[in-house]
């Protein structure tokens, strides 16, 4: 089945997002909340995630759960956002105006998966 170019730069932009996990992953263990068990482990996985989410949108027999898994993830994924708003260790040198349009872009990435459950 052929899916429509947006559904595949989705994938792209979630595998390599998921790449960057292993590739950088001092920076995502600068953002992980202290409050959370085993850094590490919480990095490689979210990253691993993100590349099976990814590559899953690209099949038809995986797409819907692909789709429910990233909804789900970037859920998840606000905890962090907000837990970087805490204070400025938590920001990890990131400016707080782009903090807080991360929250609303978060929210944009949900709708845009969401998209697809019923429309393709």
């Amino acid at each position: 089945m052929t899916y429509p170019w947006h559904l595949y730069l989705m994938a792209f932009i979630y595998i390599v997002a998921g790449t960057m996990h292993f590739i950088q992953p001092k920076m995502y263990l600068r953002i992980m909340p202290n409050y959370l068990p085993k850094p590490k482990l919480l990095v490689a996985l979210s990253g691993l995630a993100e590349i099976l989410l990814g590559f899953g949108l690209c099949f038809s027999t995986t797409k819907d759960i692909s789709l429910y898994g990233i909804i789900s993830m970037l859920i998840v994924f606000l905890l962090v956002h907000f837990y970087m708003l805490k204070g400025k260790k938590e920001a990890a040198g990131i400016p707080k105006w782009i903090l807080i349009l991360r929250i609303p872009l978060q929210f944009v990435l949900i709708y845009w998966a969401y998209y697809y459950l019923g429309n393709i």
